[in-house]
């Protein structure tokens, strides 16, 4: 029986294909890094292009990282629909159009993004090759996510000399090597079987969920000295300590013999993490009335 999935808008089905509601993992931290880089005023012109650039590179590593993976994706069970979505023809245009257009908005926002733009491009896309050669591709893809921060605090300063970026940043790494680490346990046995590379696949699960605490125990660290050294007030500081609830539940719901509970660790609890971060910085400068 032919699947359901063409028959769906365009937009739809690419949405899908990205997984375009996990843009809530990297986009947060972008904005919250953006807010503290203007000390809360930011022009409408830099946040626009900010926006089309973060969407823009985030399409095109996914679409970059669904061709890579297209024929294990296939074999892959979870995994195994995604290439009814879209058409490997489209992929590829889109990932053109999209890498085309994060540099056309980094040359808008100012020259050192533009200048730093090839190496964005790299880190981007580089993730998704390296499952094949290392067991620590869930550090590349936190690496990957990290450049949102990196990237919306040079646009707005111009500038990377800054430490505080850096510590939004790494915390950004940790959390998201953590989570991906929670979330490659469900593929373990898989991994193994098609020889690819990946921590609970080599080490196990159980030293992949002991490395994912302390991770984002590192991770809170970072978010702490994050707003520490950026000066922000008592709303931070009361989302850090969401977050740092959040993190806790995450590890003890996520069980790997329990596949929902890994997807809700997954997605709900870090879509938890990445939001209220940025609530936080958001009331220290517009605390309402």
């Amino acid at each position: 029986m032919p699947n359901a999935a063409p028959t769906k808008p365009f937009l739809f089905r690419l949405g899908e294909f990205i997984r375009f509601s996990h843009t809530v993992f990297a986009l947060p931290f972008a904005l919250a890094a953006m807010l503290v880089a203007g000390s809360g005023r930011v022009p409408w012109r830099v946040l626009v292009w900010i926006l089309v650039c973060a969407v823009a590179a985030r399409t095109a590593a996914m679409c970059f990282n669904r061709l890579v993976d297209w024929d294990i994706d296939k074999e892959n069970p979870r995994t195994a629909s995604r290439h009814t979505l879209l058409g490997k023809s489209s992929a590829w245009a889109v990932f053109a159009l999209c890498l085309i257009v994060s540099v056309i908005a980094a040359w808008e926002l100012n020259p050192l993004c533009f200048y730093l733009s090839p190496l964005m491009i790299l880190l981007i896309t580089f993730y998704s090759i390296t499952k094949r050669f290392t067991a620590y591709s869930h550090f590349f893809l936190g690496l990957a996510l990290s450049v949102a921060p990196m990237g919306a605090w040079a646009a707005v300063r111009g500038e990377l000399w800054t430490i505080t970026p850096y510590f939004l940043a790494g915390a950004v790494v940790c959390w998201v090597f953590g989570f991906d680490l929670i979330y490659a346990t469900l593929d373990a046995e898989f991994d193994r079987q098609k020889g690819l590379f990946s921590f609970p696949a080599r080490f196990g699960v159980r030293a992949s969920l002991r490395l994912a605490r302390i991770l984002h125990g590192v991770a809170a660290l970072g978010f702490f000295a994050f707003g520490w050294l950026g000066n922000l007030g008592r709303f931070y500081w009361v989302a850090w300590l969401v977050v740092l609830a959040a993190l806790i539940w995450e590890h003890r719901i996520a069980n790997p013999e329990n596949p929902a509970s890994i997807n809700e660790a997954f997605f709900n609890v870090n879509a938890l993490v990445s939001m209220s971060l940025l609530a936080g910085v958001l009331l220290n400068y517009y605390p309402g009335p």
